[in-house]
């Protein structure tokens, strides 16, 4: 028979964790707009306008953000999770540099990038193999992208596919 898990929130815990450095991953320090903690119908417009969204998607956005307030956190089997505080996390970073291409991109994502066993550069890439290279919520590049277009695939972003194309 499985025992539950719990997760502790005691607070020793809590002070020995956050002294430690992580040794499972890292932080990238790049120059970011990051918007304010907490999410409401202002901060769901504010997105919506930052990505420059036609009135239809904000509009789908503020009835999914509607519908969400009215949902119920799940009751996980066999878990005890203290309840999520949605208004202690930020729902926008991005890079205040967009690139244009592979060349623009902040050598600190590059490195990311590599770190995580994910080369960017297309000679270093396996053939056959895209990328779509992500950082905060922006699409940063997609590699192999004139190979895609040869064969009738359109890989982009969501936000230039309603930058170039009517819907």
């Amino acid at each position: 028979m499985r025992e539950e898990l719990k997760i502790d929130n005691d607070q020793a815990t809590k002070e020995m964790l956050e002294s430690e450095e992580y040794k499972y991953g890292f932080t990238t320090e790049v120059d970011q707009e990051i918007f304010p903690k907490g999410l409401n119908e202002d901060i769901v417009r504010k997105i919506s306008a930052k990505k420059n969204e036609p009135k239809w998607l904000l509009d789908f956005r503020l009835n999914a953000y509607k519908r969400w307030l009215r949902m119920e956190d799940p009751d996980w089997a066999k878990l005890n999770i203290d309840k999520i505080d949605y208004n202690e996390m930020s729902y926008f970073a991005s890079p205040k540099k967009a690139p244009d291409s592979l060349d623009d991109i902040d050598p600190e994502i590059l490195e990311t990038y590599d770190k995580l066993g994910i080369p960017l550069e297309e000679q270093k890439m396996l053939e056959g193999v895209a990328v779509d290279a992500v950082f905060d919520s922006v699409s940063l590049v997609t590699t192999f992208k004139d190979k895609l277009a040869e064969l009738g695939i359109i890989f982009c972003s969501f936000r230039k596919l309603l930058k170039n194309t009517k819907l």
